[in-house]
């Protein structure tokens, strides 16, 4: 895997996983 790929993935993934934390606890936000 390319540098700028792994980028991406982790990328996505936090955006992800941020998406989920606000719909799971919308209180928060």
């Amino acid at each position: 895997m390319s540098l700028n790929l792994m980028l991406a993935a982790i990328t996505a993934a936090a955006l992800l996983l941020y998406l989920v934390a606000v719909l799971l606890r919308p209180e928060r936000f």
